[in-house]
């Protein structure tokens, strides 16, 4: 009987793993990525561009300023935030590696500095607002996710992201609310927001 339910488990994983790849495949199928069109302008937002990547998975070498700061690999979700507030505000993280998910530290209260990043991380479930040109993190995914803030209202934040996939927008929303004194952007795989001080 324990042999039997054991092979079931095993027919039901790896049945969950093909119709994971399946689906994968389909969201993401390497027959809809435009080669040519990695690395050309898909979006703009203060002046700074937003690159198409084709697959989340591809990358096109390393972004690094004339004086070798790195910005990251090229088209990346995490080169385009870096770039952003380089070009932006001339800043440059005192770590400049890390996967995105890695750019927000669960362990640094609301409100204080990141030291890695040097800008003040607040929590997804913050007394402070969102506001634009933040940096939002979201973890999930193995490596994780990071955009841009670019519209706040007092229900909404949109954001601009580079590397969402090859038929995703480069735009996207998320309800924002307030409740008992907190601003709570309404999607579990957010994280919190960064911010120069």
């Amino acid at each position: 009987m324990l042999f039997k339910y054991k092979k079931s488990l095993l027919l039901f994983l790896v049945l969950s793993l093909c119709g994971c790849y399946a689906f994968y495949q389909y969201i993401y199928p390497d027959w809809l990525v435009d080669k040519d069109k990695i690395g050309k302008v898909i979006d703009q937002f203060n002046g700074v561009n937003v690159y198409y990547n084709g697959s989340t998975g591809n990358v096109s070498g390393r972004n690094v300023t004339p004086e070798g700061y790195n910005l990251g690999q090229k088209y990346q979700c995490v080169e385009f935030i870096k770039r952003y507030y380089y070009e932006r505000f001339n800043h440059k993280m005192p770590d400049s590696y890390g996967h995105a998910k890695d750019y927000f530290d669960s362990s640094i209260a609301d409100g204080q500095i990141n030291p890695k990043r040097n800008l003040l991380q607040f929590t997804n479930g913050s007394p402070t607002k969102p506001q634009v040109e933040d940096i939002i993190v979201l973890g999930w995914s193995r490596y994780g996710h990071v955009a841009i803030i670019s519209k706040v209202s007092d229900n909404e934040i949109e954001i601009v992201q580079q590397n969402p996939g090859p038929n995703v927008s480069s735009r996207a929303t998320y309800t924002l609310s307030f409740n008992n004194g907190l601003w709570k952007i309404d999607s579990f795989r957010i994280l919190g927001y960064l911010r120069k001080s």
